[in-house]
């Protein structure tokens, strides 16, 4: 399968790319870092021999910089796999911040998700068949503290997720949510998780992986996911 997975230099990205890889298919990975993409690459290519793994930097908080990178996709075949995970976290309240914190992740955590789906969806139709998994948040299902324009862009990707799956459902293309909770990314810093207190990013990836796997005539249409002892 061609699989293509934005934000996948680090974090939950990158462990869904390893798990991808790990099962033998063709990955087309994307994110801002040039050289850490690199370095992802050569990490999966020496974990899983003959693995051909490919990669593009690129900022998705752009619009022609999305489309560029739709292109490239397209120009190995048709996808099987869509995982928008790119994404980013500015804390901030609603009122009293700057506006530019609201453009901003609305443009990588919704609008990239949106405009690549616009420009790979008609390939996976003309197939019939694919998978996209939106990389949202448990911030998608309820106010988030400290959080409010995280929140509001992944209230947007919940409800792209929801009318894509509604769109493409007879188009044999598969849509699923992905609503994490608290995951240990790079984004937690130097937090101490000795309690395990919160989920490993390889919780997130083996789920996604399992659904992708399901019979033509299944879907997984959400994926909810949050450390056993709760939200933080």
């Amino acid at each position: 399968m061609i699989v293509i997975i934005t934000g996948a230099s680090k974090g939950i990205g990158k462990a869904i790319a390893k798990a991808f890889s790990q099962a033998g298919n063709v990955l087309l990975l994307c994110a801002r870092n040039e050289q850490t993409l690199l370095e992802t690459a050569e990490v999966l290519r020496t974990s899983c021999v003959g693995v051909e793994v490919q990669y593009m930097a690129a900022d998705l908080s752009k619009k022609e910089q999305v489309i560029s990178f739709a292109s490239w996709c397209l120009g190995f075949g048709a996808p099987d796999v869509l995982v928008n995970n790119a994404g980013l976290f500015v804390p901030g309240k609603l009122i009293g911040s700057e506006s530019e914190g609201m453009e901003q992740m609305m443009n990588i955590n919704f609008y990239s998700a949106y405009y690549l789906c616009q420009q790979l969806v008609p390939a996976m139709k003309e197939k019939r068949q694919g998978h996209i998994f939106n990389v949202c948040s448990v911030a998608a299902l309820k106010a988030y503290h400290d959080g409010g324009c995280y929140s509001i862009s992944k209230f947007a990707l919940d409800g792209l997720s929801k009318n894509l799956r509604y769109e493409l459902m007879a188009d044999g293309i598969k849509v699923t949510a992905v609503y994490p909770g608290a995951v240990l990314t790079d984004s937690w810093g130097d937090f101490d998780n000795q309690d395990l207190r919160i989920m490993e990013a390889e919780d997130i990836s083996s789920m996604v992986l399992a659904s992708s796997n399901l019979s033509i005539q299944a879907v997984v249409e959400e994926i909810i996911i949050r450390p056993q002892l709760g939200d933080l």
